[in-house]
């Protein structure tokens, strides 16, 4: 039996591979080592790879392909129905893309600016340029993003987390708990949510789940392994919950939620682009909560057009139609380094505000700055820092430095760190008027000090007229 083993050593077991070879060659199919032809991602899951010339005969074959030829026959999935587009002045239907490009993030790669190009672009600008741009950057910084204030909050209902008094197998790291709690807390602070004092008062046989909690189901996009989710329903009572995440996890919150009597998931296995939510058979007409915690890059643009926006067609407002099932919104975004032009919801805005494509990817690679400081205590303010920015412009601007690569390289880390948090708050104040647009009150805060978490902001929202 040894010897029809992989002949593939283990050193961390100190034995072989106890899998089978294959028939011509001495290792199995893990192991054996890989040609000199040409491998690509397999176009249905980028997770692995195949030789090109198998690729027809993979795709026939791949483990991924019937998931995904059962999702495009759910209701909720249409290709792209809540990806944006490039031109808002282009009112022609974006055409259905092929399967294939169902597990791809975002959208075809055709549309994707990458991190390398759009710093290629900033260093390919003039010194003279790059100087104005960090100055219109401070100009629409100081004229939109006056009003974000500190809102931590350690809400009473989530003391069962903080000490612990839940499932012992659950993971707890105390980061994260604090995160989840000061995102629910400010929740209940604006409205959305109601604490324990505030579901007694209204529990009485009449009082439907949607007058005890505030709402009667939560929606969390980017949903990972639903921490955040099993929090809500822990501390607030939540009974129904949408866990929408295209990838597949393992040590999910779900078991533990099943085991809540009376509770009721649904796991949506689906890219937040392709997702219909009105088109969800067992949401439809319950009023909701979206949340999301740390949307990666466009999700947020993304799950914003998913709950506010129906039959969208172009980012303009008059086409914006709010979701009266949509009673609150809290969104903690991150990695705007990854925003696209294309999924941005409030590109007329910042067009208004004198901000170009060009210029927006560009703030968009700025925003990798802000966590390259050293984040053990928070950054120092704003415009403390602009003084040195200043300093920059009138000594590197005047023509004789020797290009953009040297002025960035000359920055100090703070400054650097500051220049990226200015533009990740253009970006989110951004979308925050654009949630406004649409007919909801709005705020944006730091939800947690940036000893914490770098990224801190929290974008949330609710119908005036549902409270």
């Amino acid at each position: 039996m040894e010897e029809r083993r992989c002949k593939f050593w283990l050193p961390k077991k100190n034995r072989f591979c106890a899998n089978l070879p294959l028939h011509d060659s001495l290792f199995c199919g893990n192991h054996n080592p890989r040609s000199n032809g040409q491998w690509i991602p397999c176009p249905l899951d980028p997770s692995h790879s195949v030789l090109k010339e198998n690729l027809d005969w993979h795709v026939k074959r791949c483990p991924l392909l019937k998931q995904v030829q059962s999702l495009t026959l759910q209701p909720f999935y249409q290709k792209g129905v809540n990806a944006g587009r490039d031109n808002d002045d282009d009112d022609e239907e974006e055409k259905v893309e092929d399967l294939v490009a169902i597990n791809k993030p975002g959208s075809d790669s055709s549309d994707n600016i990458s991190s390398e190009m759009k710093r290629r672009a900033v260093y390919g600008m003039s010194a003279p340029d790059f100087c104005k741009l960090i100055e219109k950057i401070e100009a629409v910084h100081g004229l939109i993003c006056k009003d974000i204030r500190d809102s931590y909050k350690m809400p009473e209902a989530c003391n069962v987390w903080m000490k612990r008094e839940i499932d012992r197998k659950l993971p707890f790291q105390e980061k994260h708990v604090m995160q989840q709690a000061s995102i629910l807390g400010n929740l209940e602070e604006f409205g959305v949510l109601k604490n324990a004092i505030g579901r007694e008062q209204c529990d009485c046989e009449e009082a439907s789940e949607d007058e005890k909690n505030g709402v009667s189901a939560v929606v969390e996009f980017g949903a990972g392994r639903g921490y955040l989710t099993q929090m809500l329903a822990d501390c607030y009572g939540i009974k129904r919950v949408f866990l929408v995440e295209r990838k597949s996890y393992k040590l999910k919150a779900d078991r533990s939620l099943r085991q809540k009597e009376s509770l009721i998931l649904e796991r949506l296995r689906i890219d937040i682009e392709d997702l219909k939510l009105n088109a969800v058979e067992s949401l439809r007409g319950s009023p909701y909560l979206a949340i999301g915690k740390h949307l990666c890059g466009p999700a947020t643009d993304l799950t914003l057009r998913c709950c506010l926006a129906e039959h969208f067609r172009q980012d303009s407002v008059k086409h914006c139609s709010a979701n009266r099932n949509l009673r609150g919104l809290a969104i903690a975004t991150c990695c705007h380094h990854l925003c696209q032009w294309k999924h941005y919801t409030s590109k007329k805005y910042l067009s208004h505000l004198g901000i170009t494509k060009e210029e927006f990817h560009a703030i968009t690679w700025f925003t990798s700055w802000a966590v390259d400081a050293d984040h053990g205590s928070d950054l120092p303010e704003v415009p403390d820092v602009k003084l040195h920015l200043e300093s920059i412009e009138n000594k590197e601007c005047g023509g004789d430095a020797s290009g953009v690569e040297d002025i960035v390289r000359n920055m100090k880390a703070v400054e650097r760190a500051v220049l990226g948090f200015m533009c990740k708050q253009i970006i989110d104040m951004g979308r925050l008027m654009w949630v406004k647009e649409c007919g909801l009150e709005t705020e944006f805060v730091k939800y947690v000090p940036s000893s914490i978490s770098p990224e801190n902001h929290l974008l949330i929202a609710r119908h005036t007229n549902q409270f």
